[in-house]
């Protein structure tokens, strides 16, 4: 029987289970960096991560404790710096992107600017940073957020990391690169994805012990339902025995 797990450790390892072998994936501090590691060592060993601050391709032996971290440079292919990084996402070399942020809409655009007005905000948020480089430019990005009404709007305050923008189309006549946009939103909930034709969010999987109307009564505007919504796996003992003790020995993030 599986062990108990934390919130956080189901999210890290939903998120690890979406990183596949022998791509690319520009990752953040927190539970991305978490997330990769653990991929790495269960069944993505040519992984390739790539961090903000240079870092190319790290084997992420010991967990960064930042994107400019020595550690995101560990046994790498390339030590560069951020306009290098970005140009590559620019050139379409990182295959996944993944992000957080303060509100998400039906669209999958992100705030993590402002809450309330931009000009006279209630809370200022730390920004962009590399997130709309990210949003903008990799083919496919996966948010990993908290399951809430806060958070899950019908209209956020900001569009700081462009999704799909207002619908189908939206992306393009922006001029952001075709056939690139959000592909997975990971939450403590479930896991979400995005219909084809419409671009909308679409409910596809169930964390466990978490029903559809858990989900709907959580999120701010009208998902969309897969045709079939399964049971995501909890984590596993092989899991959370290589993220207890190799990952993140410390609880630094886990916890």
């Amino acid at each position: 029987m599986t062990q108990q797990y934390s919130p956080s450790e189901l999210l890290i390892c939903l998120a690890s289970r979406v990183m596949e072998d022998g791509t690319t994936a520009f990752i953040g501090t927190g539970i991305p960096m978490l997330a990769a590691s653990l991929a790495q060592a269960m069944h993505a060993p040519n992984l390739v991560p790539v961090f903000e601050f240079g870092g190319t391709g790290a084997i992420l032996e010991k967990l960064p404790l930042a994107v400019g971290d020595m550690r995101t440079y560990n046994k790498g292919i390339a030590a560069s710096g951020i306009c290098d990084i970005m140009e590559t996402s620019q050139r379409g070399f990182i295959e996944f992107g993944f992000l957080g942020g303060a509100q998400i809409d039906k669209y999958g655009n992100l705030n993590s600017t402002v809450i309330g007005d931009h000009a006279h905000p209630k809370v200022r948020l730390p920004g962009s940073g590399g997130g709309n480089d990210v949003g903008s430019a990799c083919w496919r990005t996966i948010a990993i957020m908290i399951h809430d009404k806060r958070r899950f709007m019908e209209k956020i305050d900001f569009v700081t990391t462009p999704g799909f923008l207002s619908g189908p189309g939206a992306r393009e006549e922006a001029g952001l690169p075709r056939n690139t946009g959000p592909y997975r939103v990971v939450t403590n909930l479930c896991t979400l994805g995005y219909d084809d034709e419409t671009k909308r969010m679409t409910l596809l999987s169930l964390n466990p012990g978490v029903t559809v109307d858990d989900v709907i009564e959580n999120t701010g505007f009208e998902l969309l339902m897969a045709e079939e919504i399964i049971q995501n796996d909890p984590p596993t003992d092989k899991e959370l025995k290589i993220l207890r003790e190799e990952v993140d020995p410390d609880g630094l993030y886990r916890k």
